[in-house]
């Protein structure tokens, strides 16, 4: 099972998404054109755009609106993923330099700003103001998230990780799916449906990204493992142990914390690959798969549909 075969039903749309990121590069200022092209055309997933699209295809398949909605939700994502490597200190991403990286903090923080104005001027195309609505709204949630993660740095507490990843990523899932059915003009059953499963959605797939963030490689996730741990960041394999306060690994962990937070993260990392606490995160991230799945009962049993159910699995076996 890969991306591509489950998006099959809407290919030729992303394509035409895919256009649209191409004209964004091509026609932004000359000094622009190499770090756009780099942040851009980077080997995304096209996750989010797909499920604009997806969820938009139930009812009245408008593309004059739903093409430049799914664009602007992947150019939202791609300014967030700029601007959380500049404030995490990210040198890598999707296995090259982050724009960070190579081009400066400042530049870093102007190009994403600049890829948040084109993001919504996409969505302004659809000149549907539920949606624009939805677009600010989910921009200011996400950011509420990055706030919150840097705020609480090494805080174990379960409830505020789930509020953190739900701003952070589930909300733009939701909004990528929301918006498709608000714009195909779904009846609002189909709308709440489709906004529940991309939340749900999101929360599973954050989850298997914080897993993979101790078992994954380098090379294969394309940014450095432990990442979130070395910022403080204490995702829900920490967590889950640190809820054993009396286990040994807890008490280890807690120890290191104490004693050198700067290098806490490769003792942390060697005690959750020792303990089974990993396979409990997938049980977490496949719940809220199934979540999304029931979302979907509402909507008629189409190719769709069928494509939407299988990426609730393929997020949760996935490697990358």
């Amino acid at each position: 099972m890969s991306i591509a075969s489950i998006c099959l039903p809407v290919q030729p749309q992303l394509l035409r998404v895919e256009k649209r990121l191409e004209k964004v590069v091509k026609t932004a200022p000359s000094q622009m054109v190499e770090p756009l092209e780099h942040a851009v055309q980077n080997g995304g997933k096209r996750i989010r755009p797909a499920l604009t699209l997806l969820a938009g295809k139930f009812h009245r398949y408008d593309l004059k609106l739903l093409i430049p909605m799914a664009a602007g939700v992947e150019l939202l994502h791609t300014a967030t993923l700029i601007h959380d490597d500049t404030v995490d200190d990210a040198s890598l991403r999707r296995g090259k330099d982050s724009i960070k990286h190579r081009w400066g903090n400042s530049n870093a923080v102007l190009l994403g700003d600049y890829l948040f104005a084109t993001s919504a001027g996409f969505v302004a195309e659809t000149r549907n103001i539920r949606v624009i609505k939805l677009f600010a709204q989910t921009l200011m949630t996400i950011c509420t998230g990055e706030i919150e993660e840097s705020l609480y740095a090494f805080n174990n507490s379960r409830d505020l990780y789930f509020q953190t990843i739900g701003n952070k990523t589930a909300s733009l899932f939701s909004a990528a799916s929301e918006s498709g059915a608000v714009l195909s003009e779904a009846p609002e059953e189909a709308v709440q449906a489709l906004k529940d499963y991309g939340y749900n959605l999101g929360m599973s797939f954050q989850i298997v990204d914080d897993i993979l963030d101790f078992v994954g490689q380098k090379e294969t996730l394309g940014k450095p493992v432990t990442n979130d741990l070395s910022q403080g960041v204490l995702t829900l394999p920490v967590i889950l142990l640190l809820d054993r306060p009396e286990s040994s690994e807890a008490k280890r962990i807690n120890r290191a914390i104490q004693e050198d937070k700067a290098a806490a993260a490769a003792v942390i990392a060697e005690v959750v690959h020792g303990s089974p606490v990993l396979e409990e995160c997938y049980r977490v991230a496949e719940d809220f798969s199934a979540r999304a799945r029931s979302a979907l009962e509402p909507l008629p049993r189409n190719k769709v549909y069928h494509s939407l159910a299988e990426l609730t699995k393929y997020v949760t076996e996935r490697k990358n």
